[in-house]
């Protein structure tokens, strides 16, 4: 149901298509002239407004067109007339009509041109809404940070967003490289074009592929239906390829010609397809390292890292964390519509004063906790520390707390390592892979591997006897 204003200056057609809509479960209001209906306009709410052309009076049709623009009222208005000109058409549409619509027409017509209008009404409300969304979230993840290494990184990102080239985004996970690579985007010429991203760790290597060019109807089973990978769609904006160091070998080499030659064909299809698409990619890993030992293509990493940018980890930038903070803070309980809580100077201090090792994710879930159950209350050292991944008090792991024998090899070096880190979480593992900024999964297959060779338990009695 819509509420439609209609204005003519005969009775029988404002009768008629009030009739008409009425029939129709639309709300309608008539005016028999213009400045009579801008009054109502103004102080009333309407989806559509369908005017003639020729009303008595000062203001015609498109005058009426032209004044409710300049009140800033954004209706749709759909224009009838029995003496149509493209002069006339051309002027109203430039002003915003909706349609334009010629005298004598049938009520379904007009009918149609309600629903369509009242349709594309709601679209642009929803994509307002959408857009508002966006730009609050966007104000909520922007880069945060006045420490020495931030200062040149915002700066770097502002020179490397004018470019057209490949940036290659490093740095541990948690660091905020998907933020660094929305902000170069956000910042070049190609802001007001489309953004998209493909995890590439999350995939198979098959359907990979196609998320990223996409297929032909009856590629594979499956594909019943033909479907535009992210890089047409991101044509002429900017993909993100986030975790690229995931790419599966044969996939690495056809991302390597679509990087080199601007160009690609959908699984299934022979059909080479242009494209203009700016690439950013991701990853925690040492790719330059994976090159040389053969896990990763070394052409590819080349033509990847044209710009490298490398985010640092919280720990290096410990003077953001209050700022770092407060946003959060902010971010969240507007989120959540809750008070915000008030951290004590102690806990900034001792906050700001942690390893960090899952870097500002961690920062993020820790903050989110204190907001949910400590909303409005104040928050001190003895309420975070529980939250925390285990005890340290330093930004550092002190030099004495780990100790290595002459000649020992880095393998033997990071064995010792995790079981000594082991012992001071006294065998917690997931304390034990946060503070060491690895994964538990990865610190399992260690001690798992280890196990199986013997070599886990001998060292663990070495140490024990060492103590």
């Amino acid at each position: 149901m819509a509420n439609v204003c209609v204005i003519d200056d005969q009775a029988m057609m404002r009768d008629s298509l009030k009739e008409t809509l009425t029939g129709q479960d639309h709300k309608v209001c008539t005016f028999a002239s213009s400045d009579e209906a801008l009054t109502t306009i103004r102080q009333q709410s309407f989806d559509v407004v369908l005017s003639d052309l020729r009303l008595p009076g000062g203001m015609d049709g498109v005058g009426l067109l032209r004044e409710m623009r300049r009140l800033g009222i954004d209706v749709p208005v759909v224009l009838m007339t029995a003496h149509a000109s493209v002069e006339t058409a051309v002027e109203a549409m430039k002003l915003g009509a909706f349609d334009y619509i010629q005298k004598p027409f049938h009520v379904d017509e007009i009918a149609i041109l309600i629903e369509r209008a009242v349709r594309e009404r709601e679209m642009l409300r929803e994509n307002e809404v959408m857009r508002r969304t966006i730009e609050d979230m966007n104000s909520n993840r922007r880069l945060i940070g006045e420490s020495p290494v931030m200062r040149p990184l915002m700066e770097k990102i502002q020179r490397v967003a004018q470019s057209s080239a490949t940036v290659l985004v490093t740095g541990e996970s948690g660091t905020g490289k998907e933020l660094i690579a929305r902000a170069i985007h956000a910042a070049s010429p190609r802001a007001d074009k489309t953004m998209l991203c493909v995890n590439c760790a999350a995939l198979s290597p098959t359907l990979l592929e196609s998320e990223m060019f996409g297929h032909e109807k009856g590629a594979y089973t499956g594909a019943d239906k033909l479907r535009k990978g992210r890089f047409e769609l991101a044509d002429g904006g900017t993909l993100l390829l986030d975790e690229v160091s995931e790419i599966a070998p044969p996939l690495q080499a056809k991302l390597l010609r679509v990087l080199q030659e601007r160009e690609f064909e959908r699984v299934g299809s022979s059909v080479t397809r242009r494209l203009d698409v700016r690439v950013i990619a991701t990853t925690h890993r040492d790719l330059r390292d994976w090159a040389a030992h053969a896990k990763f293509r070394e052409d590819l990493y080349y033509r990847l890292s044209v710009l490298p940018i490398e985010v640092p980890p919280l720990r290096e930038r410990r003077e953001d964390i209050p700022l770092l903070l407060d946003h959060l803070a902010e971010a969240i309980c507007k989120r959540e519509g809750k008070e915000r809580p008030r951290f004590t100077t102690e806990t900034v201090a001792l906050l700001s004063d942690y390893a960090w090792p899952g870097n500002v994710r961690e920062l993020q879930n820790l903050c989110e906790r204190v907001c949910v159950l400590e909303a409005g209350r104040e928050v001190t050292p003895e309420i975070v520390r529980p939250l925390m991944a285990g005890p340290l008090k330093t930004a550092t792991m002190p030099a004495e707390s780990v100790s290595y024998r002459d000649g020992q090899i880095l393998s033997d070096a990071e064995r010792d390592l995790i079981l000594q880190t082991l012992d001071r979480f006294g065998g917690h593992r997931e304390k034990t892979a946060r503070a060491l900024g690895i994964g538990l999964r990865t610190l399992g297959l260690k001690i798992k591997k280890w196990r199986e060779q013997g070599i886990f338990e001998r060292d663990k009695r070495e140490m024990a006897a060492a103590c």
